[in-house]
């Protein structure tokens, strides 16, 4: 298989464990080695062969026949009274002839059809491919947040059965001493315990995550950037929905899709409706036959000729009737379809753009509630020292703040994800859109 000098270089750089492979270093990797985007790939073109073989039913045909043929014929003459008479006999011999034969279609209004067909076939696999562009921008995007949020999720945990011993700890001692019931004991056991099964969960995620961003590579991957200072908070713009969905209707390309098929059907339709019609074609031919080994020796003919010939269908047992009755049916489930694609698309649009809007409001409000967790926990541990807060308190405190700032991750990863699927409602996600989102990593 071959590779791309970028395709190799990006290769060798997540191979190798000095330095750390950010978001394009990622999608760079998936556009060369992912075999979803490499079908998507070969399926367009496939398709562009669609438009040739459309116009080659308007083009003329040529043909070429031969046949060699040996010859063994007998024949009997007889007279009134049944005797056999004199010329009668056997004759052996070879006859052979070829011929090419040119045929122009005139007027066949089903191929006209065709190559019509052949032209939104082509325009069907281009916006396939344009949807496969997308996806594996997204695809990259999502299984690279996933490994973080995976990562951060370990990381928390860690820093969380950290806490928690040292609260078993100081628990244990404070018994000892008669400054604690056993019950705080019991409690920090507790928690300790539920960290440790919740560690083993959090490592195996990691795990599979990892090992899905490795599939989308199709290679081992080094550590990756993380958010940095450089995350910030952006409204989409235009700042209002309608107009989102609004081009969405006119750049999506899963409902130009729809579009094309139901447009597809329709020449179907049209093409069908031609079984009823003549066609008309100039037909030419040109050949030679000769023979030898027979009675009188050798002989050859020459012939050409043309002409122009007439088809006419009159019956063809109903067929005809019912090819046509099944592509208008079909028309109207394109046409059902293409409704369908066009809510899915109004719907999807209003989900990405409320993703970045609740995005942006659920970061801040997260933000400012890490804040408070943090405080809370210090106020705990003060009120523990002083005896106004107990141990169980502390240990609340330290949930509460370590699954603020999970899901603070969280929804920072969903709010640039979903910056990325607003791009893809419109049909206008491109490399660079990817490339601002990567310049939040460092």
């Amino acid at each position: 298989m071959k590779f791309s000098n970028m395709a190799l270089s990006v290769f060798f750089a997540l191979s190798t464990q000095a330095q750390a492979a950010d978001l394009l270093d990622i999608y760079h990797a998936a556009q060369s080695q992912d075999a979803v985007f490499a079908s998507a790939r070969a399926a367009q073109q496939a398709g562009q062969e669609k438009l040739t073989q459309g116009r080659s039913l308007l083009l003329p045909s040529v043909t070429l026949n031969a046949n060699t043929t040996k010859n063994n014929l007998t024949t009997n003459y007889y007279d009134p009274e049944g005797q056999i008479r004199e010329g009668s006999g056997t004759w052996k011999y070879n006859t052979h002839g070829y011929g090419v034969t040119l045929t122009q279609p005139l007027f066949r209004e089903q191929n006209w059809a065709a190559y019509n067909q052949s032209e939104l076939q082509v325009a069907i696999s281009e916006a396939q491919f344009k949807l496969a562009e997308q996806d594996i921008i997204v695809r990259s995007a999502q299984t690279y947040f996933d490994v973080l949020i995976a990562q951060d999720t370990v990381h928390l945990n860690a820093a969380q059965k950290t806490a928690i011993a040292q609260q078993l700890e100081q628990a244990k001692r404070n018994f000892e001493v008669g400054t604690a019931t056993i019950t705080d004991t019991y409690e920090a056991q507790a928690r300790y315990d539920l960290i440790i099964a919740q560690e083993l969960a959090a490592a195996n995620n990691l795990e599979i995550k990892r090992r899905t961003l490795q599939q989308l590579v199709n290679g081992e991957v080094s550590d990756l950037n993380v958010l940095g200072k450089a995350f910030k908070l952006e409204n989409p713009e235009p700042a209002d929905v309608q107009k989102w969905v609004d081009a969405a209707r006119q750049g999506n390309f899963q409902i130009a899709m729809a579009q094309a098929a139901y447009e597809l059907a329709d020449q179907e339709v049209a093409r069908n409706r031609g079984g009823h019609l003549p066609t008309v074609d100039l037909v030419a031919t040109t050949g030679k036959n000769y023979a030898t080994g027979g009675q009188y020796g050798a002989y050859d003919a020459r012939s050409t000729t043309i002409g122009v010939q007439l088809n006419l269908p009159l019956f063809q047992g109903g067929a005809t009737q019912s090819k046509w009755r099944e592509a208008d049916a079909n028309r109207e489930k394109a046409k059902q379809d293409l409704e369908t694609a066009r809510r899915n698309v109004e719907l999807q649009t209003r989900q990405a753009y409320l993703g970045v809007v609740n995005g942006i409001a659920q970061v801040q409000a997260l933000q400012q509630a890490l804040k408070s967790s943090e405080s809370l926990l210090e106020a705990s541990k003060l009120g523990q020292q002083v005896g106004v807060r107990t141990s169980l308190d502390v240990l609340n405190a330290q949930q509460q703040l370590y699954s603020t700032r999970r899901d603070l991750y969280q929804a920072q990863y969903n709010y640039l994800v979903s910056q990325l699927r607003l791009k893809a409602a419109v049909g206008t996600l491109g490399e660079e859109d990817l490339g601002r989102v990567n310049m939040a990593l460092h």
